[in-house]
């Protein structure tokens, strides 16, 4: 198992002329790019579910990738198998971060205590594995969600009981990722949500998850957890609508309940479509609200409704994405997870490499795309010029709270204002975002 891609030695940076499949062709992890290199501007990670622990099922169809490593007898045999590829593909790939939920990495059990031992034996082994290969832990978090006991939710369930389980499993999930030295630990309401309002407590739901956010703050500051809480937005699938809907409707909810200093999130592009939003908006909403985290980077079929998780392919719409990171200095300690998955007919093993390759690629190019529109500083200017108003005397008024409304009318009359409406030039800002993406 510890050679299970024999084909593969590393992936490294062969430049734009290679033709071999099994290189990268635009990211250069040494690069330095605006200061920063490559690698630290990008913090690429490896996700544990799709990558080794899907099967390759849908809902119409039973697995279709016999992994070896999911056909030993002993649950926890296989979890050990699974690590040896897992850290054999992510130091093969060149990535510095990997992510997991509880459950990948060690078997749920039939008992609570057979969860917790069987989670303590495998992160003792993931520590030993980042040890020998450098490879850290971006995040991890707790699968309260595929258990039928979540059916009706994790946090927000009508029976306390499964409250109490859903807060067992994040308990031992911060402890797993702090002992591995997690950089942020992250929270997805996967079943946090309601199937019908006719059987459903609006404003209770909301209090016991709110309930359950204060714990797991007061958890990570007991435990001197230093990495990042994080929420993931996600507004439908599988329940007809979930509490974290977006990166607005969370920023609400931190606000409701005094968490919006404690929490930021983590923002997964195929959400953000979901959402009828653009990743790019997502993540400058996210900037602008000051509760910007990490982000997993996939996306989704235009003519699909639903979470699709393929790899992200476009230049096009992640320079944008890099744009708004960079304006807003990079990552801390958030960075870029493929929570993306080959397709079901990808059943070669050597898939995997092609779909991360290829992702990474494009992430790659779109961070020097971005970096020459800083560079540049054209379209940021544009911006500044566009808002040039609010920095003279009346806008400054206003802002600063020195004019009641009737004092403003009162100014307009006064100066028999007439402003006048200016183009908004947005076609001229396409061309020029065009300009530094294809030259």
């Amino acid at each position: 198992m510890k050679h299970y891609y024999d084909k593969i030695e590393r992936i490294n940076y062969e430049g734009t002329q290679t033709d071999n499949p099994f290189a990268f062709r635009h990211y250069n992890p040494s690069q330095i790019i605006l200061g920063k290199t490559m690698a630290e501007h990008l913090r690429f990670s490896i996700c544990y579910w799709h990558t080794f622990c899907w099967a390759g099922t849908d809902m119409f169809g039973s697995g279709s990738f016999n992994y070896p490593w999911q056909s030993n007898a002993d649950p926890l045999s296989n979890a050990k198998a699974k690590a040896d590829v897992a850290f054999e593909f992510f130091y093969k790939m060149n990535v510095p971060f990997y992510a997991f939920h509880d459950v990948d990495v060690a078997p749920e059990g039939n008992s609570i205590q057979e969860y917790i031992n069987n989670l303590s034996i495998m992160t003792d082994i993931l520590l030993e594995k980042q040890q020998q290969t450098d490879v850290n832990l971006l995040w991890g978090t707790a699968n309260c969600f595929t258990n039928p006991k979540y059916a009706a939710g994790a946090a927000t369930n009508p029976d306390p009981e499964v409250f109490a389980c859903a807060a067992t499993q994040v308990v031992h999930a911060m402890n797993a990722t702090h002992k591995l030295g997690g950089q942020n630990y992250v929270l997805w309401g996967g079943r946090e949500g309601y199937e019908t309002l006719l059987n459903t407590d609006l404003r209770k739901e909301r209090e016991q998850v709110g309930k359950f956010m204060q714990l797991v703050v007061e958890n990570k500051h007991k435990i001197g957890f230093n990495g990042t809480l994080l929420i993931e937005p996600k507004p439908q699938e599988p329940t007809k609508h979930q509490y974290d809907y977006d990166v607005a409707t969370i920023y609400g909810f931190l606000k409701q309940f005094g968490l919006e200093k404690e929490i930021k999130v983590n923002i997964e592009a195929n959400h953000a479509t979901l959402a009828g939003h653009s990743f790019q908006h997502e993540v400058a909403s996210a900037i602008a609200l000051d509760i910007f985290g990490s982000l997993d980077a996939n996306r989704g079929d235009p003519q699909l409704g639903w979470d699709t998780d393929q790899f992200p392919n476009s230049v096009e719409e992640n320079t944008l994405v890099m744009y708004e990171i960079l304006k807003n200095g990079g990552f801390t300690t958030g960075g870029l997870n493929f929570d993306a998955k080959i397709r079901r007919q990808s059943i070669d093993k050597y898939d995997a490499f092609y779909g991360h390759i290829g992702a990474m690629d494009t992430m790659a190019l779109s961070l020097k795309c971005a970096a020459r529109m800083i560079e540049d500083n054209a379209l940021n200017q544009k911006v500044t010029d566009r808002y040039a108003g609010w920095s003279n005397n009346l806008g400054k008024e206003i802002l600063q709270g020195n004019m009641t409304l009737q004092d403003i009318a009162q100014y307009s009359l006064s100066h028999n204002l007439q402003p006048k409406p200016y183009s908004g030039e947005q076609e001229k800002l396409e061309n020029l975002v065009n300009k530094f993406i294809f030259g």
